[in-house]
């Protein structure tokens, strides 16, 4: 999950987009990290170095570059060579055409084409295949025991319209029984694990998708809440959630769930906003209150 308003593949050098990295960072249990990687465009590879301590990064991403260049060629950047075990473990891949859709107003065309390539890679992976990899960073789990960690760190210091919408959300998770579910009762996919718009590209005429440093085993309702309720999906030109989400052909129980991870992605990325500086904001003004409106109307 990235706050971040450029994708890898589109700009010269840049840091891991201006980030706030939630999902499968332990360290963020107290604090907000803004960068975790850095970024290389050469004119036909991109260089991607993380940190140090991003050796599992760099191996989930080398994972879904592999996989996805065997059974979905030409959806992502093609592996070229990696080295999770340097200082800096590194991954080098093809560099993949396009535009981010982040930002940018969808029309029917790549509205379309955001959801083939999204169904295409969640659908990509054989299941004797998909059985053998390893479950995502920042399930749902992991994501509420940030949420309990989070609320003394947070609460007492937002606004009352951000600190009423925090309360109902906290109430819904308690009665929501999402944390006794140890697994849901769900088909599994292969999850890019970041919803961010800006690692979706458009290049006339697909969708191509970069930024695998947290995928995994997932299910589908979980990454589509991941895409329409991260903040790239409606702060600025908005992606318009429910016609996108009618393009997804879901069981009952998919159906049933995606209401359910709405509302916890929701309710993390209230908090998330809410741990910006107000000196140093890297979103509008009221950004954070906006949140509170969007996860009370998906509360109501």
């Amino acid at each position: 999950m990235v706050i971040g308003f450029h994708s890898p593949h589109s700009v010269r050098r840049c840091k891991a987009p201006v980030t706030t990295r939630l999902l499968g960072r332990s360290r963020l249990m107290t604090s907000v990290v803004w960068s975790t990687h850095s970024v290389e465009l050469r004119s036909n590879s991109v260089i991607k170095r993380f940190r140090p301590e991003g050796r599992g990064a760099c191996e989930r991403e080398w994972r879904a570059l592999t996989l996805l260049a065997a059974y979905a060629p030409g959806l992502a950047p093609v592996p070229q060579s990696v080295d999770c075990a340097a200082e800096e473990p590194v991954v080098v891949m093809s560099r993949v055409p396009g535009e981010p859709l982040r930002g940018e107003p969808l029309g029917d065309r790549q509205l379309r084409a955001l959801a083939a390539a999204a169904s295409e890679l969640y659908a990509a992976v054989p299941a004797e295949v998909l059985a053998e990899v390893p479950v995502r960073p920042g399930r749902q789990h992991q994501l509420i025991t940030r949420i309990h960690a989070w609320v003394p760190q947070v609460r007492p210091r937002v606004s009352d319209e951000v600190g009423e919408a925090m309360d109902r959300g906290l109430a819904w998770l308690a009665r929501s029984g999402m944390e006794r579910i140890s697994r849901p009762d769900v088909p599994m996919v292969f999850g890019p694990g970041d919803g961010n718009l800006a690692n979706y590209l458009w290049d006339g005429t697909r969708v191509h998708v970069v930024d695998f440093e947290d995928s995994g085993l997932s299910d589908r309702p979980f990454e589509l809440a991941e895409i329409t309720e991260h903040v790239a999906s409606w702060v600025g030109s908005p992606l318009n959630a429910e016609t996108f989400l009618d393009l997804f052909d879901l069981t009952a129980a998919e159906r049933a769930r995606l209401p359910e991870c709405r509302r916890l992605l929701a309710l993390v990325w209230l908090f998330l906003l809410s741990f910006e500086n107000a000196h140093h904001p890297r979103n509008p003004p009221g950004t954070a209150e906006r949140q509170a409106a969007r996860l009370s109307t998906l509360l109501a």
